[in-house]
């Protein structure tokens, strides 16, 4: 069960990337503008992580600074999704994101 848990931390930081690339590169502007705005969101979320979130993060982030951190980074991912429509999806992600989260600290992983 810790291992899936795991997979599935890895999937929904995967998400998180994917719904805001998708939310950027489906605005209803010029296609150069939508490709900026996809790729754009998308070296933000890496930045972010890298800077702060990753593991191996330049700046680690731990206590209340991480859960305000994991929800901004995550609630970017829900937030993109709800402004593309896709508010079920919405939903169930953010679902996940706080299940799987809540298990990762029950089991400090």
């Amino acid at each position: 069960m810790k291992t899936a848990n795991l997979g599935i931390l890895f999937a929904i930081e995967l998400i998180a990337l994917g719904a805001v690339a998708a939310y950027g590169f489906t605005r209803d502007v010029p296609t150069p503008l939508s490709l900026l705005l996809g790729f754009a969101g998308l070296a933000v979320m890496i930045t972010a992580w890298v800077l702060f979130g990753s593991p191996k993060a330049t700046w680690k982030t731990r206590g209340a600074t991480r859960v305000a951190f994991e929800v901004i980074w995550f609630g970017a991912g829900v937030a993109a999704l709800a402004l593309m429509g896709a508010y079920v999806w919405a939903g169930v992600f953010a679902a996940l994101c706080l299940v799987s989260k809540a298990l990762a600290a029950a089991w400090d992983q």
